[in-house]
């Protein structure tokens, strides 16, 4: 018996930076990588297309993304948790 294997939902984490329409926002992700000639960690930043059914975020809200089916061209991702920048602890 043949079990299917559901693939592995890719999950993002990055800064809501700007709404983009009705139940979308676009947030930042930041990567370290190794420069290949300068061997020293600089910072790459992609952003994303996220759906946020209830329009419930905000700038500068931490956001974590889980990825879904398409559900517009560049939107790829779900809302699954966030957390406001005055609710962080240090």
């Amino acid at each position: 018996m043949s079990e299917i294997k559901q693939p592995r939902k890719r999950v993002i984490e990055g800064i809501m930076v700007g709404k983009s329409g009705d139940k979308s926002v676009k947030i930042r992700v930041e990567k370290r990588v190794l420069h290949p000639r300068y061997h020293k960690i600089v910072r790459r930043f992609k952003n994303f297309q996220v759906h946020d059914e209830k329009n419930e975020l905000q700038t500068g809200d931490r956001v974590t993304a889980v990825e879904c089916r398409p559900l517009a061209k560049n939107k790829n991702f779900r809302l699954k948790s966030y957390v406001r920048p005055e609710e962080v602890v240090v």
